[in-house]
């Protein structure tokens, strides 16, 4: 057996890079989360979790960064944007982002993604899978994805909605949702049927996030 301990990740220009833009982002954005319970406080603040957010500006990760600065975050982002060029490679690599093919998720994006979450770490996804445009103010239709992922990994998925503010002068409000048990929805060996449904209520729960 081999008793090896995984190697250490590195991420001081993540870190560096983080922590550089903590000051001007906090005070430009001044960000407010509101909590949907004391539950969904705690939810985030240590141990893996999937978190989950609706898109509808190319913003969205900073907000997020921003909102919930006391974390490293592991984005999924599509593979067109991931190895667009050397540069791209380069940034997202060190920014720890998890790069997958909408068109052909493979076995190998689902393990690095679970991977991350079972080493207890924070990965953050947007589950419409574009930027919305189509309904401004809500939330286009959910991929089931994130479902498998939040089954494959044991984490708990953890509904975010991002008020895109209005103007460069507006504060930023992120709405927190409690954490949420996938097995809870579907059951331990769910039916195609089930985690598509499961989808569904997820993308029901963010839509409840925004009357927070």
């Amino acid at each position: 057996p081999n008793d090896q301990k995984p190697k250490k990740r590195n991420y001081f220009i993540f870190d560096l890079a983080r922590l550089t833009a903590a000051i001007p982002f906090l005070v430009w954005l001044r960000p407010k989360c509101v909590y949907e319970s004391a539950a969904a406080k705690r939810g985030l603040r240590k141990g893996p979790a999937l978190l989950i957010a609706n898109h509808t500006t190319l913003a969205d990760p900073m907000y997020l960064m921003t909102a919930v600065w006391y974390r490293r975050h592991h984005f999924v982002c599509i593979k067109e944007i991931f190895e667009k060029n050397r540069l791209s490679r380069w940034i997202f690599t060190q920014f720890r982002c998890i790069p997958i093919d909408r068109e052909n998720f493979s076995m190998a994006s689902l393990r690095a993604i679970t991977d991350e979450l079972k080493a207890g770490r924070l990965v953050s996804m947007f589950p419409e899978g574009h930027i919305n445009e189509e309904k401004p103010g809500g939330v286009a239709p959910f991929k089931s994805g994130m479902v498998l992922l939040a089954l494959k990994s044991s984490a708990p998925i953890v509904p975010v909605f991002i008020k895109k503010p209005k103007h460069l002068y507006n504060r930023l409000v992120v709405n927190i949702g409690e954490p949420i048990d996938i097995r809870s929805l579907v059951g331990e060996k769910p039916a195609l049927s089930a985690i598509d449904e499961a989808a569904k209520k997820l993308h029901e729960k963010e839509e409840l996030l925004i009357k927070l």
